[in-house]
């Protein structure tokens, strides 16, 4: 497991402020190039998501050893809409390893029950990301384009790196998943 997973998981509410604090120096002149080449080297060599389709979650889930249900961090911080809160799944070992200090917020689900979450996600227009730390993939993200931490600093901000597609993430997830 990725070393920054645990210390992700445990400042959450926090950092995905700060991402979005620092993300709005991107837009001061002179140095928001700057701001943008180190949020993106951050998002390609550590931290961010890949889209993922309805299909490839619902594989991902399948080839998880286990699965969680709990509270969306995006909307759960930024409640811009009226989406459901309860809708990230958490893989495998996450909720033992990345949200060690929030197991309350978290249940484990079967996984019928985690890919009926993306359906009803899906029905919602929701996108579905699956997050990565490293090579670790620890949580897929049901989420809305206004409270979405990745989304909104890919289209507000341009920092493209930190949700992008990946034609291979499920052989991806399937090599470096936790558990």
């Amino acid at each position: 497991m990725h070393h920054s997973l645990h210390l992700y998981g445990k400042h959450q509410h926090r950092l995905i402020h700060l991402y979005i604090s620092l993300a709005g120096w991107s837009k001061i002149p002179v140095i928001g190039w700057f701001v943008k080449a180190v949020a993106n080297t951050y998002a390609r060599l550590g931290h961010s998501g890949y889209y993922l389709s309805l299909v490839e979650a619902e594989k991902i889930v399948d080839l998880s050893e286990n699965v969680a249900l709990g509270p969306c961090s995006c909307r759960e911080e930024f409640h811009n809409c009226d989406h459901a809160v309860m809708n990230e799944i958490v893989l495998s070992q996450g909720v033992r390893n990345v949200y060690a200090d929030r197991q309350k917020e978290f249940r484990l689900v079967s996984k019928d029950e985690a890919k009926a979450v993306l359906r009803q996600a899906h029905a919602e227009k929701l996108t579905h990301s699956i997050m990565r730390c490293g090579k670790h993939f620890y949580a897929i993200c049901n989420c809305c384009n206004c409270c979405c931490v990745p989304t909104r600093l890919r289209h507000d901000y341009g920092i493209g790196r930190a949700l992008v597609r990946n034609p291979h993430v499920v052989a991806d997830f399937e090599r470096h998943r936790l558990g």
